[in-house]
C-alpha cells in the first residue's frame, strides 16, 4: 500500500473519522483507523509503479458509533492498513504543509513530507470488526438547517447518564416535516424543519444521543443535503463522501404537545439582543443557580431584570410590551435562560407567561411554530 495526498486533506479526513474513536477501550483495535486505498487506474511512473487518481477511505468505530470518509488521493499501490487513530491524527497536525507520502513498509506505516518522516506500528487487520451498514435511507434534509436545529434543541438535553432518555434528542419524521426535541425536565426545546422523504407517508420517532448528534451535525458541512437513514437500532447520516452511524437510545422522550398548550397566558414582546445582553449583565452577581427575576409592567411598557441578594445586586430596565396582565413577575435559572435566548436569531422575542413557578414559552415574535423553548420559572423574591 502506498499513496500520495495533500497534508490538509489527510488531516481533515483523519480528524473527521477519529471523532468516534473511544478514549479508552479494552479492545486495542478499536483505537485504530482503517485506511483503504483503492486505485483509480492510470499510467506508470519511471520505476514501473502504477499511479493515478484513487479513493482513500478512512474508517473508525466504537461500540456506539462509526464514521467513514472518502477523499481523493494519488494511488501508488492499493491496499489496507490499520493504525492507531489518535497517533495518526497527532502526526497529521505537525506535518509540514504540502504533499504527503504514506506507505506500508513491513510492519510499519510511514508518513513523510518535506523532509519529515514518521513511522507507526501496524495493528492486525483480522481482529478489526466490520463497520455496520448504513440503515435504510428515509429522506434528506438541508445540511445547514439540520445543524442549526440540532444546536437549538441540544442545549435543553440532560447531562445525567443515569437518566439516558433525557440525554437524547428526539428525531421525529412525519411527512415533509422533521421534528427535533430535547428536555432535562426543567426545560424543553423543540425545532421543526422541512425535509424530503424518500416515500410518501414516511414516518419515524427515535431517540439519538444529543452529544453524538451534535458532533455529527457540526461535522457534516453547511451546504447540500444530508441523507437520513434509520432502522430499529441505529441512525445513519451521509453527506459529501462522509457517512456515520450511531446506535439509538432505547428510551423515549415525553411528548411535548400537551405541555406546550398554555391557556390564557400573559404575553410579552421584547427586543432579543437587548434582553440577551441584559441577562448576561445582571447575571454577574447571580451566585450559583440564584435566579434572574423579570418584572413586566403594562403601564410602563417595560421589563426590569434583577439578580443578586442583599448588597450584591444588579438591575436593568428594558422596553417591553405586555398583554394579558397589568404586571407580572417571573424568575429563571440564569444559565437556562441564557441558553434559551442564544438559540434565537430574530429581532424580537415573544414570551408566554403563566406566572411564578409555572411554565414560560419563548419563541420568535411571529411564532410560526418552528422553534419553541419551554422553561420552568422559579419562585423567588429578591432583596
Amino acid at each position: 500500500m502506498e499513496f500520495r495526498i495533500e497534508r490538509g486533506a489527510l488531516a481533515e479526513a483523519v480528524a473527521w473519522a477519529a471523532r468516534v474513536l473511544p478514549v479508552r477501550s479494552p479492545v486495542p483495535v478499536l483505537g485504530g483507523l482503517l485506511l483503504d486505498m483503492e486505485s483509480g487506474g492510470g499510467g506508470r511512473d519511471g520505476t514501473g509503479v502504477g499511479t493515478g487518481a484513487g479513493r482513500l477511505r478512512i474508517s473508525g468505530l466504537d461500540y456506539e458509533a462509526s464514521a467513514r470518509i472518502d477523499v481523493e488521493a494519488e494511488a501508488l499501490s492499493p491496499g489496507k492498513v490499520l493504525v492507531m487513530g489518535r497517533r495518526l491524527l497527532d502526526i497529521c497536525k505537525v506535518l509540514p504543509d504540502g504533499p504527503v507520502e504514506c506507505a506500508v513498509e513491513g510492519s510499519r506505516f510511514t508518513v513523510s513530507g518535506d523532509g519529515a518522516r514518521f513511522g507507526l506500528s501496524v495493528l492486525p487487520l483480522d481482529d478489526y470488526p466490520a463497520l455496520p451498514p448504513l440503515p435504510q435511507v428515509r429522506g434528506a434534509v438541508d445540511a445547514e438547517l439540520f445543524a442549526a436545529a440540532v444546536a437549538d434543541v441540544a442545549v435543553a438535553a440532560g447531562r445525567d447518564d443515569t437518566l439516558p432518555a433525557l440525554t437524547g434528542i428526539r428525531l421525529g419524521l412525519d411527512g415533509d416535516t422533521m421534528t427535533l426535541a430535547a428536555t432535562d425536565r426543567y426545560r424543553f426545546a423543540v425545532r421543526t424543519v422541512p425535509w424530503k422523504a424518500t416515500a410518501p407517508g414516511e414516518s419515524a420517532d427515535v431517540l439519538v444521543s444529543a452529544r453524538r448528534l451534535t458532533e455529527i451535525a457540526r461535522s457534516l458541512g453547511r451546504s447540500g443535503l444530508v441523507s437520513v437513514a434509520l432502522d430499529a437500532g441505529s441512525a445513519g447520516f451521509e453527506h459529501a463522501g462522509m457517512r456515520t452511524t450511531v446506535r439509538l437510545l432505547e428510551s423515549r422522550l415525553p411528548r411535548h404537545e400537551k405541555l406546550f398548550a398554555m391557556e390564557d397566558p400573559a404575553e410579552a414582546v421584547v427586543d432579543r439582543a437587548r434582553l440577551t445582553e441584559a441577562v448576561k449583565r445582571v447575571s454577574v452577581v447571580a451566585d450559583g443557580d440564584s435566579p434572574v427575576q423579570m418584572t413586566f409592567s403594562r403601564a410602563d411598557a417595560s421589563v426590569t431584570l434583577r439578580a443578586g441578594y442583599e448588597d450584591d445586586v444588579a438591575s436593568q430596565r428594558l422596553p417591553a410590551a405586555l398583554e394579558g396582565a397589568e404586571e407580572l413577575t417571573v424568575a429563571f435559572n440564569p444559565g437556562y435562560l441564557a441558553d434559551a435566548l442564544a438559540t434565537f436569531t430574530g429581532p424580537s422575542l415573544r414570551l408566554r407567561l403563566m406566572g411564578a413557578g409555572q411554565r414560560a414559552m419563548i419563541t420568535d415574535e411571529a411564532d410560526t411554530g418552528g422553534h419553541r423553548h419551554l422553561l420552568m420559572s422559579v419562585r423567588a423574591q429578591l432583596a
